[in-house]
């Protein structure tokens, strides 16, 4: 079993917590509806980690999580992953997201590509569910076919991955007249 620690730390979106080992940043939790619910999400899906201090490696992550999720286009393509337990499709899709850019987006299907395989876009979407790692392996920046948003697994749903791609200046189907205003999910009747 290996030694995990995590931390919380305030961004403009809400609480996020990050999870590390000695070897890279483990787990990253997009905030729940407060901090307290954050904290219990990290605890739940990360039960023997243990509450510290940030390592340097660690704070850099965090501020460029912070500096990202503040507007700023920030390449975290740096941050070290502990993968211990990520099966190896998953490390390959996450390898591939992490080269997708602040403001831009890839499809599954694109992503599938790259792997080889276009027929894979359904288990590409799947692998990103299963993302520990959001805003660090920005599975935001990836969209369904057609400029559709696809899922997002993160408390609110496809919202958050609409307002993350906001504050990234992402244009998915290319700049129109309309390029400054937020990008909205259609509410449901």
């Amino acid at each position: 079993m290996r030694d995990l620690g995590f931390t919380l730390f305030d961004t403009p979106i809400g609480v996020c917590g990050i999870v590390w080992s000695a070897h890279g940043v483990a787990g990253v939790q997009l905030p729940e509806t407060d901090e307290r619910a954050t904290r219990a999400r990290v605890t739940r899906r990360f039960g023997q980690a243990k509450e510290a201090s940030p390592p340097a490696p660690v704070q850099h992550a965090i501020n460029g999580i912070v500096a990202l999720v503040s507007g700023e286009p920030r390449d975290l393509s740096d941050v070290i992953i502990d993968n211990e337990g990520v099966p190896e499709f998953n490390v390959r899709v996450y390898a591939i997201a992490r080269t997708i850019p602040p403001g831009k987006t890839l499809t599954y299907g694109e992503i599938a590509e790259r792997l080889g395989d276009k027929l894979l876009a359904r288990e590409v979407g799947q692998a990103l569910g299963q993302n520990p790692c959001p805003i660090i392996m920005p599975c935001h920046r990836v969209l369904a076919a057609g400029g559709k948003t696809g899922g997002f697994s993160a408390s609110g749903g496809v919202v958050t991955k609409l307002r993350l791609l906001t504050l990234e200046g992402a244009q998915p189907n290319g700049p129109t007249l309309f390029d400054r205003l937020p990008l909205e999910a259609r509410r449901r009747s």
